[in-house]
């Protein structure tokens, strides 16, 4: 590692910025933001410390930032989602710090998260609390420096919330996860499509037939259901929450415990952000062949030391795949490591979603660098202005008009004198 910068190879660069390109044509509402912060340079001067997905769409909110003025230090959320050619072209085409090796190990991961608390931000962007969790841990002295900070995760969310509740938390996250023009969309759509994607680049399979069995149904949970039914897939859903089972089943999908889906399932993925979801006891009545992939953000949805103590062998047969052997023959395979499938397999989302998403945490970010300092020491959600001011780019950059309300409807929905 050097003190500038740690990257797999720098002669990717040009590889890297032609695929930037390629995202940034997905991207018209984060292009107008971009635009605008060119022009008035809202975050001048202003240090940003990034933990997360290194790939292209991260690139264009990177450059986006930059656009605007910020001085940007950016590490890798998780050790598999990296895409080495993007982060080279952020150091050498954009002289962007960027800290992130696809593959790198858990001591390499925090050590490239340190480099960026280094910078001494006075906004923190994360995916997943860590680099919260680190200056809050190793780096107290910094803290007086942060201004605030934006969570892109369900995970992250949940983390943050944690902390606020024990009163640990020590300045303001908005939380971008939960702006309706990212979790309706990002959450559902963006990782239905990316894990089906990173399961198929993986493993080559047909879909279709498979007896497909999704671990949760929050919002990403609901997306992947529905990509793998409009694929020919016959889903089942596990839950914990009474009424997002009940919703499961209107939406037409089967609904039981774990421990029965494993005994039929050929596909499992998880998104529930707990741990052990899929534990021991499930892998002993699981069927031969069974594959497991994880779309949560940390991969400890499946347990795969129990996983390991209870295999004879282990084999690769393909990039990625890992064979685990029971001792009664069968075999349990295991996507990605575990981590996200969608990001490990493959690209993550594609950019027209991320475009909503990193477009929150630009105007997020301006408005914290405005308004933090007024702000108390707890989650925030995004500012209902910008998210709906979001939604009108986008469908403006889909060439979609909506209708408005004409003065009388307005009138008729703010009285309560008219009736029937």
């Amino acid at each position: 590692m050097t003190d500038g910068y740690d990257v797999k190879d720098t002669s990717l660069a040009d590889q890297g910025r032609l695929r930037i390109q390629w995202a940034a044509q997905e991207m018209p509402v984060l292009g107008l933001i971009k635009e605008r912060f060119e022009k008035k340079k809202p975050l001048k001067g202003v240090r940003l410390s990034g933990c997360l997905h290194v790939t292209t769409e991260t690139a264009n909110l990177a450059k986006t930032l930059t656009a605007g003025g910020a001085s940007l230090v950016l590490c890798a959320s998780n050790p598999l989602s990296t895409q080495d050619d993007v982060a080279a072209s952020l150091v050498i085409n954009d002289e962007i710090p960027v800290f992130a090796v696809k593959g790198e190990d858990n001591e390499t991961y925090y050590k490239h998260i340190r480099a960026a608390v280094e910078h001494s931000p006075q906004v923190t962007i994360d995916d997943g609390a860590d680099l919260v969790s680190t200056l809050h841990k190793e780096r107290t002295d910094l803290i007086g420096d942060v201004i605030g900070g934006t969570e892109e995760t369900t995970t992250g969310v949940i983390r943050l919330r944690a902390m606020a509740r024990d009163g640990v938390l020590r300045y303001p996250i908005i939380a971008v996860n939960d702006a309706l023009t990212k979790h309706l969309f990002d959450n559902r759509y963006g990782t239905g499509q990316s894990t089906i994607d990173g399961l198929l680049r993986a493993t080559n399979i047909l879909l279709a037939g498979k007896i497909f069995v999704v671990a949760g149904y929050g919002w990403c949970g609901r997306g992947i259901a529905m990509r793998a039914r409009g694929m020919g897939a016959s889903v089942a859903v596990t839950e914990v929450d009474a009424l997002r089972a009940l919703e499961a089943v209107m939406d037409g999908f089967r609904v039981m415990p774990m421990l029965e889906a494993a005994q039929i399932g050929d596909i499992f993925v998880t998104a529930t952000g707990d741990i052990n979801v899929i534990d021991r006891h499930h892998f002993e009545v699981m069927k031969d062949g069974a594959i497991l992939a994880n779309s949560g953000h940390f991969n400890v949805e499946i347990n795969i030391p129990g996983l390991q103590e209870l295999a004879v062998e282990v084999h690769q047969p393909r990039q990625g795949v890992d064979q685990y052997f029971m001792v009664d023959g069968r075999r349990i395979s295991v996507l990605g490591e575990g981590r996200l499938v969608n990001l490990a397999m493959a690209e993550g989302h594609p950019a027209s979603v991320m475009d909503m998403s990193f477009a929150n945490q630009a105007l997020g970010i301006e408005y914290l660098v405005k308004k933090g300092s007024a702000l108390e020491k707890k989650v925030y959600p995004v500012p209902d202005e910008i998210d709906h001011e979001i939604a009108r780019l986008k469908l403006a950059a889909m060439g979609l008009e909506i209708d408005s309300l004409t003065p009388e409807q307005e009138e008729y929905l703010s009285s309560w004198e008219e009736g029937t």
